[in-house]
């Protein structure tokens, strides 16, 4: 079982930028996709973006595209999530986890970690 642990999450004012790393502990992320999601107060789980294993294509939610840039290094089993000109509306819990694709729509397959807070002032 891959143990997931996100980190990077902290305080920054709006517009600006944050980068959050998963990292696999335990096992390899091979050959998963891998996916970012975050959990606002009061809301449900959203997906954000995923990268594929092989050829390290991108898919990303309308909400986050043209700001955030998720990346992966298969050799340090690490995940990325570049966050750039954030608002106040992207603070939440970020999670990630393997993903897999079901119709259009990219779903967890693992455990959940337990997550790196993000918080935007206005």
């Amino acid at each position: 079982q891959v143990q997931l642990v996100e980190s990077g999450g902290g305080l920054v004012q709006a517009g600006g930028s944050l980068r959050l790393s998963c990292a696999a502990a335990g096992r390899s992320f091979s050959p998963y996709a891998m996916g970012w999601f975050r959990q606002a107060p009061g809301k449900g789980r959203e997906f954000l973006a995923a990268v594929t294993w092989t050829a390290g294509t991108t898919f990303y939610a309308d909400s986050v595209k043209g700001r955030f840039t998720i990346s992966r290094d298969n050799a340090k089993n690490t995940v990325y999530l570049q966050m750039n000109s954030l608002k106040p509306e992207d603070t939440a819990l970020y999670y990630c986890n393997k993903v897999a694709m079901y119709g259009s729509n990219w779903s967890p397959q693992g455990p959940w970690g337990q997550g790196t807070q993000v918080t935007v002032s206005s």
